[in-house]
């Protein structure tokens, strides 16, 4: 890894001398939300959260969940440092959808903690988050939201004139807690008819360190140390795509591929060796005549395989192969009314061959009609949308367990959406969303029957599930006045039959057995972030407010949902003068006692953290120095919307203090 570090170093430094000498610079192109905005509006009804750049870049951990943890309203499912889901309002899994440029990225990830997401923040330029109601165009099973990581690996827009020209961006970076070495290169080129775009990336880590000394029996390792046992992972991956340009818009392709291999923390010798393989094709016309003024359609396929293996010798094996479809077309206006209608296609393929095969093989179908309308008014704008689907899940048995029976079932969800945002008063804006969501059981909650070694329960399906049902409403208040802002949002989901894991009491394979099960539940929160604006006189400094809580409650029993993040609050200091830039923050989340009986509690902590930038430029290159430390005082703290914390508890917190030191390159 230190050959490829330098080497990525060198190549960086000869891109850069090389473009030095251009005449023709790369275009810069502004970014823009996308996700949940169909109709391009500059201020969007659904609460979104959208990071890019150096905001990025300094907030990026190993994981997606990581990354965003933290964020008004999310949290993560923290399975150690290399696998971890966001949470959004306090529901993970298949209730929150995680699109790759709009399209499905498909794994094995919503299926177990212990399985890590096919992305890689080192890939990412940008990642939207759409949260609540407005979600539902992305399907009944976005109920709680939407995570929609973005690259340019299929060009949307042309990024230089006929003369052509090139760009890119190299990142190399070293991190002390868990000796991590980290890269990734990007090279854009083209004219103003073709671009074409590469891009690859690893990053090698050790175990991790936290305050703490903890036991560790995997063979070759120390047998304790201040370190999460089995938590090192060595993970790369890479892309080519491009796109052909022409008067009315685009058409373009990628191939891209992921690999990971790591420890998955809760079993000393168990690793996991990942690849996912994808193939997208995307295109768009617009300015046309006629009923419909734009059309763009984005299809691709993937395929997904992972090994666990307990020391050198193949475990379990995943794997999940599937193609989704996409196509949304934008009508005429009709009167004051503008909007979206579109087809959404998916078909998925799973199976799982050995001891931990707690779930069959399994086909799932889905497709789905949707409308996305908007009326501007005089005071703001109103929003209405609708989806209709069918699905069909298949048990498609098991060629060697006899437990598993070939089954189907199959299901019609609907949802549908109002949405508005009132311009008050210059300055000031009310936003609501409500929507109506049913969500079709998913195959492991149909027809699990095995032992989930990961959470440590014997799993049992539910074939008879009907569709979860809930209703979500959401409030929210904003106010900007130059530098200033804040922003603050309440809301309700209410599940008629909300899927749920409960505890029967029984004991199989000597655990517990844990079977799906419906009940009724709520979730209800506030969210808020602010900036406030302290200094503007050659130099800046902000002071930004963050804070979310959530509670939710099993409303069959009374007992507290398990796994929900405790009420959280955030204060960050952001000095810039000239091409410096400084950050000093803090994190504080409170203790989580509100757990459903028997479970564990945690404590609350307080985590700070430091980062410093500067920027320089070089030629036609621009430079970005930065150094980050995090978890400064080494606190000692566990993730309550973590399995871990009631399954191995003790084995796996937070990570403690490190210092990760970089360089960005872009030109």
């Amino acid at each position: 890894m230190k050959k490829l570090s330098f080497a990525l170093l060198s190549l960086g430094s000869l891109s850069a001398a090389a473009v030095f000498g251009q005449t023709s610079p790369a275009a810069t192109l502004a970014p823009i939300t996308v996700t949940g905005n169909l109709l391009g509006a500059t201020d969007l009804i659904a609460p979104v959260a959208q990071y890019a750049g150096a905001e990025l870049l300094f907030r990026t951990q190993s994981t997606l969940g990581e990354t965003l943890d933290g964020t008004p309203g999310i949290s993560s499912t923290y399975f150690g440092p290399n696998a971890s889901r966001p949470i959004i309002r306090g529901l993970d899994g298949d209730r929150i959808r995680i699109l790759n440029n709009g399209g499905a990225v498909v794994d094995a990830s919503s299926l177990s903690y212990d399985h890590a997401v096919t992305v890689d923040p080192l890939s990412i330029e940008r990642i939207e988050v759409l949260r609540g109601p407005g979600a539902l165009q992305y399907g009944g099973s976005a109920v709680g939201g939407v995570v929609n990581v973005i690259d340019n690996r299929i060009p949307r827009e042309a990024m230089f004139d006929a003369n052509g020209g090139i760009t890119g961006k190299v990142d190399v970076g070293l991190t002390s807690g868990n000796d991590e070495q980290g890269g990734g290169f990007l090279l854009e080129g083209g004219t103003d008819r073709y671009a074409l775009h590469a891009d690859v990336f690893n990053r090698t880590s050790g175990d991790v360190s936290v305050p703490v000394t903890l036991a560790c029996s995997k063979p070759g390792a120390a047998s304790s140390a201040n370190k999460i046992c089995n938590s090192a992972s060595d993970t790369r991956g890479a892309a080519v795509g491009g796109s052909v340009f022409f008067k009315q818009g685009y058409l373009g392709a990628s191939v891209s591929s992921f690999q990971s291999d790591y420890g998955t923390v809760a079993e000393d010798a168990v690793t996991i060796g990942m690849k996912s393989d994808r193939y997208a094709l995307e295109g768009e016309v617009r300015d046309l005549s006629g009923w419909f003024q734009r059309v763009k359609g984005q299809l691709g396929h993937s395929v997904y395989q992972h090994t666990e293996y307990e020391g050198a010798t193949a475990g379990t094996v995943f794997k999940n192969n599937g193609t989704d479809l996409r196509l949304e077309a934008r009508h005429a206006p009709l009167g004051a009314f503008d909007g979206v209608l579109g087809l959404q296609s998916d078909t998925s393929r799973f199976s799982a061959d050995g001891e931990e095969a707690f779930a069959p093989y399994s086909q799932t179908r889905q497709t789905a009609l949707f409308a996305y309308e908007e009326l501007a008014t005089g005071w703001g704008r109103l929003s209405a949308g609708a989806r209709l689907e069918s699905v069909n899940v298949e048990s498609l048995g098991n060629p060697v367990l006899a437990r598993f029976a070939p089954a189907s079932r199959s299901f019609t969800p609907g949802s549908y959406a109002l949405g508005a945002l009132w311009n008050v008063v210059p300055g000031w804006q009310l936003s609501t969303n409500w929507a109506y969501t049913q969500r079709a059981p998913k195959d492991y909650e149909l027809f699990a029957d095995g032992a989930h070694l990961a959470t440590h329960t014997y799993e049992v399906g539910n074939a008879n599930l009907a569709l979860e049902q809930s209703s979500n409403l959401d409030l929210g208040v904003n106010w900007r006045h130059g530098a200033h802002r804040f922003g603050v949002s309440a809301f309700v989901n209410q599940f008629n039959n909300y899927i749920a894991q409960e505890a029967t009491g029984n004991s199989r394979a000597d655990l517990p057995e844990y079977a799906y099960t419906q009940v009724q539940a709520r979730f209800t929160g506030l969210e808020a972030s602010g900036s406030v604006r302290l200094l503007d006189s050659g130099q800046t400094l902000d002071l930004e407010l963050r804070g979310d809580l959530v509670h939710a409650v099993n409303l069959s029993t009374g007992q507290p949902l398990p796994r929900i993040a405790p009420a959280r609050a955030g204060a960050t200091l952001l000095w810039a003068q000239g091409p410096w830039i400084a950050r000093l923050g803090a994190s504080h989340s409170t203790a989580q006692t509100d757990v459903p009986s028997g479970q564990l509690g945690t404590e609350a902590y307080t985590l700070w953290h430091a980062s410093l930038g500067y920027r320089v430029k070089a030629g036609a290159a621009n430079l970005l120095w930065f150094a980050k430390l995090d978890n400064l005082s080494d606190t000692l703290a566990y993730s309550a919307s973590s399995i871990l914390t009631q399954t191995a508890a003790g084995k796996a917190p937070l990570p403690g203090r490190s210092v990760k030191v970089g360089l960005q390159v872009s030109f």
